[in-house]
């Protein structure tokens, strides 16, 4: 089990982080909490994602200025169930991106493997947690160090370079978040 926190510095958040392994897959258990502006929110996730770092199923409890929402994800085959219903706009997308965490960068970054100087672009489900909102983003992942990342939202032109540790989890993603501190169990 690795356990860390993040600091959220645009976000003005904590996030107390939990990975956990077994034979077969992974499973995350995360809890943020922060304020933005006029919000004060609370954000629980849990997402279980297989061996190659692919998302399988996904569970967000946001409480943001004390009205709560759930929001479901279940991978079946190469379609994408969000709460309930079948979403074709997002067939065979293998990645998430959660709005308020580091961690959904780790999942791209450890399944393509890249190798120094190389580059992919993917297509993401974006999970705009404050907005309860779900959209299709491309993305590009360019790997330019061992621990380093370039990061590019293709529509916007957002450009990042992230720093990330020997697990592929982010230290450090410039104006976003910062990783403050972490421990590793091995007796899980």
């Amino acid at each position: 089990m690795k356990t860390l926190i993040w600091k959220g510095i645009f976000y003005q958040s904590l996030e107390y982080f939990n990975l956990q392994s077994d034979d077969i897959n992974y499973t995350v258990e995360s809890k943020i909490i922060g304020c933005l502006e006029d919000k004060i929110y609370s954000i629980e996730y849990k997402i279980h994602i297989d061996k190659d770092w692919l998302v399988q199923d996904f569970l967000i409890e946001s409480e943001i200025n004390k009205v709560k929402r759930i929001l479901t994800g279940k991978k079946i085959q190469d379609q994408w169930e969000i709460n309930n219903v079948i979403n074709p706009e997002i067939n065979d997308f293998k990645f998430i991106d959660i709005s308020l965490t580091p961690f959904t960068n780790t999942l791209p970054i450890n399944n393509l493997k890249l190798s120094e100087n190389s580059s992919q672009k993917i297509d993401v489900i974006y999970i705009d947690v404050f907005n309860h909102h779900i959209r299709p983003v491309q993305q590009q992942y360019t790997r330019t160090a061992v621990n380093q990342y370039l990061y590019e939202n293709v529509e916007t032109d957002f450009k990042a370079e992230i720093s990330v540790d020997e697990s592929g989890l982010v230290t450090n993603y410039p104006e976003l978040f910062k990783k403050i501190a972490d421990s590793e169990n091995i007796n899980n």
